[in-house]
């Protein structure tokens, strides 16, 4: 494997205050991370302010698209990628039984409550509000482009045995 194979610019320590024209040389990682955490942080914040997390919000949409009731198990397994460890999904799926926004049938598998499909569509409202905030002046063209380098980094890394 050749490790520089199409890369035309060196490698520059990540500088906040980059120009344009020194772009190409910072890294991807700096890059991907902070857009990472300030975009979590503003979700985040906002629904904290009306007593929600993130994996809640997950939760009440993977029960409410999966194409039949999800046991605990198969919510945990699909959402173990987003989540912070290997327990905060299962500590989620109780919380939001105890809060009555999912019920358990007989089975032991997940079903939106009226208050939690209420509560989606709440959260929903919001997350488009902000979603709105990080994509100003970014037109849907830009914004693939975008989602397509990414995607595109990661098969690279993930290619070259690096997962």
């Amino acid at each position: 494997m050749e490790i520089l194979r199409g890369a035309t610019t060196d490698q520059a320590p990540a500088d906040p205050a980059a120009t344009d024209d020194m772009l190409a040389g910072q890294p991807i990682g700096y890059w991907s991370g902070r857009a990472h955490a300030v975009v979590t942080r503003q979700l985040r914040d906002a629904l904290a302010e009306i007593d929600v997390t993130q994996p809640q919000y997950w939760v009440l949409n993977s029960v409410k698209y999966c194409p039949e009731a999800p046991s605990r198990d198969e919510v945990a397994a699909r959402l173990l990628t987003l989540a912070d460890g290997p327990h905060d999904i299962p500590r989620t799926v109780a919380q939001l039984l105890h809060r009555g926004w999912l019920r358990a049938d007989a089975g032991q598998c997940l079903h939106l409550t009226d208050a939690g499909e209420a509560a989606r569509m709440r959260l929903r409202e919001l997350v488009t509000d902000l979603r709105a905030v990080v994509h100003d002046g970014i037109g849907d063209e830009e914004y693939v482009a975008a989602l397509k380098v990414l995607r595109r980094m990661i098969s690279n890394v993930e290619d070259a045995g690096n997962p």
